[in-house]
């Protein structure tokens, strides 16, 4: 058994999802992506107001999942030669098929927030307000990385070091693709 470094694997990802979200960006700020904002909910409602929101689309899903499984083969290719780092085991193939895997992970992960945010009334691109708005923000930011997490869970093994790495740097650059995003105009406001 190969033992590796969880400060290594938690660069890897954080590295690896930072290039996936500026693929993200550049594709959302591109007018053609506008074509595949297909709501993930079909416009569906429960109880009155909608499962997710507008804002959560397969516009995300088609290029986070090919450009984690690009990126991730890429930044350990990089660890491997400069770093001589000791991450996972695994081949080419293998970590494109973990940044995928990942990646999906990471977009599921925001969808029950998104769903909670609906039944609370708050719409879509903007922040709660009112009791609890720390907890909704911590969340807002820990979700994504919680669910990337989990998937990576379940395929190689993530030493709890490289889970408390992940949560606590992948916020900051999570939030900073939300102020990217604001400024470009793809998002009402940072939230």
């Amino acid at each position: 058994m190969t033992i590796v470094d969880p400060t290594a694997c938690a660069a890897l990802l954080v590295v690896g999802f930072i290039l996936a979200g500026v693929a993200q960006t550049t594709w959302f700020a591109w007018p053609g992506s506008r074509r595949f904002a297909i709501p993930l909910d079909g416009g569906f409602e429960w109880r009155g107001r909608r499962l997710l929101g507008d804002n959560k689309t397969i516009r995300g899903f088609v290029v986070m999942i090919p450009a984690a499984a690009i990126a991730l083969p890429v930044v350990a290719l990089a660890f491997e030669h400069v770093a001589a780092a000791s991450i996972w085991p695994l081949s080419p193939g293998g970590y494109a098929a973990l940044g995928a895997w990942c990646a999906t992970g990471f977009m599921v992960g925001e969808l029950p927030n998104s769903f909670v945010k609906r039944r609370l009334g708050v719409a879509p691109g903007a922040a709660a307000s009112g009791p609890g708005v720390a907890w909704q923000l911590a969340f807002d930011r820990l979700d994504s990385g919680l669910g990337l997490l989990a998937a990576a869970s379940l395929v190689v093994d993530v030493p709890w070091t490289t889970w408390l790495i992940v949560l606590a740097v992948g916020p900051l650059f999570h939030w900073g693709f939300s102020v990217a995003m604001f400024r470009l105009g793809l998002k009402p406001r940072p939230a």
